[in-house]
């Protein structure tokens, strides 16, 4: 199967360089996305963390390729290239995927949210279920109201984002600008813990390194709107969720408790839920991401 970055260079399509389209929503705004994978295969959208950008989905370019997935990665409102939407909720997250998915000519698609894009995978496949063919979340945020408890950090930077945006935007500033010039480990030590750090190769933590910088490169706003977004709950119910939901959670996630996605699964119509007992927050996305590929693939009509 051909490469996607050798089609979309033919096409034009490249900016500086990169495999990046920039396309307009229906509400004016502009939303970025790369192209990972078999250019011919089954159509799979990427939504990165949070923080987060499209550069993530480079993680399994290869991998979808073998599999002959076509990942559609793109940068959420006020990350990477796509332009800030303050006052977006989660039900708002199909007109931003919609814009792509017209854009690259796919009517439905399998999705795929990784920590704060399981939410927004979510309640894509509640509002827009016509856009949804099944969807994987990986080691994905819960409601409050299934949450077990929240790490110190996270607590605070919701806290941040409610009553004190400017201040948490000039910190992440302050922390894109070091983490730029600082190793992998800076990055990384956020995601996994030390004996995951030793066990990434250097592409991959180097990757997750540029992910995080290309978020807040532009802006920081995606960040802050989304710390108020996943600190109360969701616009949307999970039990409106009709489409196939796979959960896949580490046990030793320390972001994301494997007990809140357990009452996830049980909360969710047609949900099971996969967990790898030794794997942390960023190992659940490494460990699951070939499986998820083979089985959107298998499955697609």
């Amino acid at each position: 199967m051909e490469d996607v970055r050798a089609e979309r260079a033919r096409t034009g399509s490249e900016l500086d360089g990169e495999n990046v389209a920039v396309v307009s929503t229906d509400g004016g705004r502009s939303v970025s996305y790369a192209e990972y994978g078999a250019s011919d295969g089954t159509p799979l959208v990427f939504l990165h963390g949070t923080p987060g950008s499209r550069l993530l989905g480079g993680l399994f370019d290869e991998d979808a390729r073998r599999s002959g997935v076509r990942l559609l990665a793109l940068d959420r409102p006020g990350y990477g290239r796509s332009s800030p939407w303050p006052t977006r909720t989660l039900a708002d997250t199909g007109e931003f995927v919609a814009a792509v998915l017209d854009d690259a000519g796919v009517s439905r698609a399998g999705v795929v949210g990784f920590s704060g894009g399981g939410p927004h995978a979510l309640a894509l496949a509640a509002t827009h279920g016509d856009l949804v063919r099944e969807v994987d979340v990986v080691a994905g945020a819960t409601p409050p109201s299934l949450r077990s408890t929240r790490p110190t950090a996270l607590r605070l930077l919701e806290a941040l984002a409610g009553t004190a945006p400017l201040l948490l935007r000039g910190g992440l500033r302050a922390q894109r600008w070091f983490a730029e010039r600082a190793s992998p480990s800076f990055v990384v030590s956020q995601y996994t813990t030390s004996d995951g750090q030793a066990e990434l190769s250097e592409d991959v933590a180097e990757l997750v390194k540029r992910d995080f910088v290309e978020a807040l490169a532009r802006s920081r706003r995606g960040f802050v709107t989304e710390s108020r977004l996943l600190a109360r709950e969701w616009d949307f119910p999970v039990t409106e969720v009709d489409r196939r939901v796979r959960l896949w959670h580490g046990g030793r996630d320390a972001n994301v408790p494997v007990e809140d996605a357990r009452r996830m699964a049980e909360r969710l119509p047609n949900a099971r839920l996969t967990t790898f007992d030794e794997a942390d927050h960023l190992h659940s996305l490494l460990q699951s991401g070939t499986r998820v590929l083979e089985r959107q693939a298998s499955t697609a009509e």
